[in-house]
C-alpha cells in the first residue's frame, strides 16, 4: 500500500450502517478546498483551525443533507494534514452520496489505515504508537483499553527508543575501531558492552515475559468445551452465556460444529467454543465435527472438560482424565450433572481436582467461573505499565535478546570487532522494526491494511 501524500483521502470514520449520525473524514492539502466546492454556509476557507460550521452540502444545486463541519488545519490534525470532519445524519445513503459528491470534486477513496499511515509518516508518532490506534478501537474489555492507550501515548516506544539509543553508542564505538583495524585499537571497552549488553537483556525478558498476560489482555483466552456427548457442554454454554445460544437436546451427537461466543469475566475476555462430542462414529458429518474437536483443544489457551457424572464410571473418567492430560493444554476437571451423580462416584471423585456443577440446574457454575480466573490469573493494567500485547513486537523482542546472546558468546570467545558488530547491528534492526525507525513497504502494507478504512 503506497501512501500518495498529495492526494486527499475521504473515507467514512463512523461504522456503517443506520445510525443517528454518520462522520465522513477528509484529510490532505485542499481537503478544506474540496469541502467548500459543495458546502453551503461560511467560506471554510477563511475560517481558523479547529472550528465547526453548520450548513448544507450540494451536489449540481440539489440539497443532500444539513451537516456540521469540523475543521483542522495543518499541522494541528490527527494526520498532521488538513482534516475536515462532516457529521450528517445517518442514512446510508446519505453518507454515500455525500462521498460521491467529495470525489466529484477531486478526493479519493482512502485505502485501509490509510490515515493512520499518514500521521506515522509525518511524525505524529511512531510505528508501535499507530498499531496501538488500533488495539485501542478494538479494545473489549477496560485493561485491553488501558493496555492500548498506555502504548499509544509512547510508554513502550519510549523503553525501545532508550534500549536502541544505548546500543548505537556502543556499535558506533566498535565500527569506529574498524576504521583503525591495522592499528588494533580498543574504543569500547568489553566489559564495559559486556555489562550493558546483560542489562539490556534483562529489560528484554522482562518485556518478552509480559506478553504471556499482554496477549490475553488483548487477545482474551480461547476456551474449548469439550467432553463425551450429552456430557451438558451446550447446556454449559448456555449458561454461561445466559442465553439459548447453542441447541440443547438429550439425542447424542447434536453439536456438529463449534459454536463459539464471549463473555468478559473479571476484566478477561474469555471466548468460549462449544464442540462436537468425543466419541468414535460411523456417521461422517458427526466424524468431522469430532476430528474438529481434536484440532480446537490442541489449540485452546484453556479447556473445559466435562465429565457426565450420571452416565461414566470411574474408570472411563480416569481414561478420558490421561488422554487430556496428554495434550499438555491447561484445563479445568468439571463434574456435571451434580443433581443425577451416584454418590458412591462422587465420594470417590472428591479428593481429586475436580468441579462438581449442574449446568442445567446453574449449580456452583459460579465456582467454575472463580476457577477460570484462577487459571488465568491476569493483573490490572494500569496507567503507565509498560506491557507487550503485539505478536510482531514479541518477536522482534526475542530475535534482539537472541542477536544480543550472540555478542556475549562472542566477545566470551574472543572473536573479532567485526563480528560483534554484525550481530549489534541485526539487534539494532530489530528493536528499529518495533518503532519504524527502520521499516520496509511490506512491513508497512501488512501493518495498515488491517485498519479499517477510515482510520
Amino acid at each position: 500500500m503506497s501512501v500518495h501524500t498529495e492526494d486527499t483521502i475521504v473515507a467514512l470514520a463512523t461504522a456503517p450502517g443506520i445510525a443517528a449520525i454518520s462522520v465522513i473524514r477528509l484529510s490532505g492539502k485542499e481537503a478544506i478546498g474540496i469541502t467548500q466546492k459543495c458546502f453551503k454556509g461560511k467560506d471554510l476557507l477563511s475560517q481558523a483551525t479547529h472550528t465547526l460550521h453548520f450548513g448544507t452540502l450540494h451536489d449540481n444545486g440539489r440539497t443532500i443533507d444539513e451537516v456540521l463541519v469540523a475543521l483542522f488545519r495543518e499541522p494541528n490534525s490527527f494526520t498532521k494534514e488538513n482534516s475536515v470532519e462532516i457529521s450528517c445524519h445517518g442514512s446510508p445513503f446519505i453518507v454515500k452520496e455525500i462521498i460521491k459528491t467529495l470525489l466529484k470534486n477531486g478526493a479519493r477513496l482512502a485505502e485501509p489505515g490509510e490515515f493512520t499511515k499518514r500521521a506515522f509518516f509525518h511524525g505524529r508518532f511512531d510505528l508501535a504508537q499507530a498499531e496501538a490506534v488500533a488495539d485501542l478501537i478494538h479494545a473489549e474489555t477496560d485493561n485491553a483499553r488501558q493496555a492500548a492507550l498506555n502504548q499509544m501515548r509512547g510508554g513502550f516506544s519510549k523503553e525501545i527508543d532508550r534500549l536502541r539509543e544505548e546500543l548505537i553508542h556502543f556499535a558506533s564505538l566498535i565500527e569506529l575501531e574498524l576504521d583503525f583495524g591495522e592499528e588494533d585499537v580498543e574504543f569500547a571497552q568489553r566489559d564495559d558492552l559486556r555489562n550493558l549488553i546483560t542489562r539490556i537483556r534483562s529489560v528484554l525478558r522482562a518485556l518478552i515475559d509480559s506478553f504471556d498476560q499482554g496477549n490475553v489482555i488483548k487477545n482474551g483466552v480461547p476456551t474449548v468445551i469439550a467432553g463425551k456427548p450429552n456430557a451438558g457442554k451446550s447446556t454449559l454454554l448456555n449458561t454461561l452465556l445466559n442465553e439459548e445460544r447453542a441447541i440443547v437436546s438429550d439425542i447424542p451427537g447434536t453439536t456438529r460444529d463449534a459454536i463459539e461466543d464471549e463473555i468478559v469475566l473479571g476484566g478477561i475476555n474469555f471466548r468460549f467454543i462449544d464442540t462436537a462430542g468425543l466419541r468414535e462414529t460411523n456417521d461422517v458429518i458427526e466424524a468431522i465435527g469430532v476430528e474438529r474437536t481434536r484440532d480446537r483443544m490442541k489449540k485452546a489457551s484453556l479447556i473445559i472438560y466435562l465429565f457426565d457424572l450420571a452416565n461414566t464410571t470411574l474408570e472411563e473418567i480416569e481414561t478420558q482424565r490421561q488422554e487430556l492430560a496428554a495434550l499438555g493444554i491447561p484445563h479445568i476437571n468439571v463434574g456435571n450433572k451434580l443433581d443425577k451423580a451416584d454418590p458412591l462416584l462422587l465420594e470417590k471423585l472428591k479428593t481429586e481436582d475436580f468441579t462438581f456443577i449442574s449446568a442445567a440446574a446453574h449449580t456452583n457454575v459460579g465456582v467454575l467461573k472463580e476457577k477460570l480466573l484462577a487459571k488465568v490469573q491476569v493483573r490490572e493494567v494500569k496507567t503507565g505499565d509498560v506491557m507487550v500485547t503485539n505478536l510482531r513486537h514479541y518477536q522482534n523482542l526475542l530475535q534482539t535478546y537472541d542477536s544480543l546472546g550472540r555478542v556475549l558468546d562472542g566477545m566470551s570467545q574472543g572473536v573479532t570487532g567485526d563480528f560483534l558488530a554484525m550481530d549489534i547491528r541485526q539487534s539494532l534492526h530489530y528493536l528499529g522494526e518495533i518503532t519504524g525507525a527502520i521499516t520496509t513497504d511490506d512491513l508497512l502494507d501488512n501493518i495498515f491494511s488491517k485498519f479499517c478504512i477510515g482510520k
